[in-house]
């Protein structure tokens, strides 16, 4: 994945500014942070192009690597706990991991050759492989890690980096804990259709009517466990059905065994692949996620209440208890405490959608200075 964008502002420094940004299709969170912050920087005038640290890696590496990671959240969740813990807990596997994201160094060192003005990295591969190349003075291109989630394990943080951003206060102090150097708190990268969104009885009509959902007055709760339907969404989709407070609408995403199982039960809707996320948000009453990603930061963005329940093993797990412990949205454990939680999502709004959230965004903190001339 690569797109280049011709517009180039004048920097500081007089010359026009480009900066290229580093994604891993492990999944889709991070390449749509990408997309974000590419939407920023172009709405300001500046070029962007895009890649993909899988095609950065040589021969079938990259592939091989996205095909197991996948495969093992899909057949195997439970062991992606264990695979992070031992990341956390042994050097010799961690070294092991960062040697392999060496190889993706000569392809980085080309594109630094066009002398871009920062790097931007949203996923911990490339990360890793730009914080050894600002380490060992390879490269004298700014790099930034943008910290796509509400917790941070081990390969996000490298003491190359120029700057860690974060999405929130905890992650920032976890980084830093973690040996990030300058760490700072921006508002979370998120395409500007999420905040256009109107919560508004006419504005949810409209919603549903586009999406085929229904139109009367029953609450709909969205169950999404990410682009790939990943995690016991059929089983939260049950017990929120059982509870009789909502219709569970299950985003399936590319998980078409999945939708499946879903068009098979009456007590719950399903939806496969949907491009407009915003509208879907629009519709429904409150989402219910498991893993605290990408759509935790969109539905925040929109201003729909949120609930966790049945969080998918290992980040899943850390999301949940950060965006807990913010009051972003509770955790429920077990299927009273997600009655009692959707009861307080549905009937009271939540705290954080009133808050003011850093007017800090990316490029802002990539370019404090301003960069633009009219």
């Amino acid at each position: 994945m690569s797109s280049a964008h011709s517009r180039r502002p004048l920097t500081p420094r007089g010359r026009t500014g480009l900066v290229d940004i580093v994604s891993g299709s492990f999944g889709a969170g991070h390449d749509v942070a990408a997309e974000a912050i590419a939407e920023q920087l172009r709405s300001r005038g500046f070029s962007t192009r895009t890649w993909d640290v899988v095609d950065l890696m040589p021969g079938p590496l990259g592939r091989m690597l996205r095909s197991g990671y996948l495969k093992q959240i899909q057949s195997m969740p439970a062991t992606w706990r264990w695979t992070l813990g031992a990341i956390e807990g042994h050097d010799a596997i961690l070294r092991s991991i960062v040697c392999a994201l060496h190889t993706t160094e000569a392809a980085l060192l080309e594109i630094a050759a066009d002398r871009p003005d920062h790097f931007v990295s949203t996923h911990p591969f490339p990360s890793q492989a730009l914080g050894h190349l600002r380490a060992s003075g390879r490269t004298t291109v700014p790099v930034t890690t943008y910290l796509t989630d509400m917790s941070v394990h081990r390969l996000w943080v490298h003491p190359g980096v120029d700057t860690h951003l974060a999405v929130h206060q905890i992650p920032a102090d976890q980084a830093r804990r973690l040996g990030a150097g300058e760490t700072r708190v921006v508002n979370p990268a998120v395409r500007g259709s999420f905040g256009t969104t109107v919560r508004s009885e006419f504005g949810q009509r409209a919603a549903r009517r586009a999406l085929g959902l229904p139109q009367d007055r029953r609450h709909l709760a969205l169950v999404t466990g990410g682009s790939h339907g990943i995690g016991q969404l059929l089983e939260s989709a049950r017990d929120l059905a059982a509870t009789g407070l909502v219709t569970p609408v299950v985003l399936c995403g590319t998980n078409t065994r999945l939708l499946a199982k879903v068009d098979r039960d009456p007590s719950m809707i399903g939806l496969g692949w949907v491009e407009d996320v915003p509208r879907a948000l629009e519709a429904v009453d409150v989402v219910v996620q498991n893993s605290g990603g990408m759509t935790s930061l969109e539905t925040r963005a929109t201003a729909v209440p949120m609930v966790t329940y049945r969080c998918i093993a290992g980040h899943g797990e850390t999301n949940a208890a950060a965006l807990a412990e913010s009051g972003i949205a509770p955790w429920a454990h077990d299927t009273t405490q997600l009655f009692q939680h959707l009861l307080g999502a549905l009937h009271v709004r939540p705290l954080w959608s009133e808050r003011s959230w850093p007017s800090t965004d990316v490029v802002d903190a990539l370019f404090p200075v301003p960069s633009l001339i009219a």
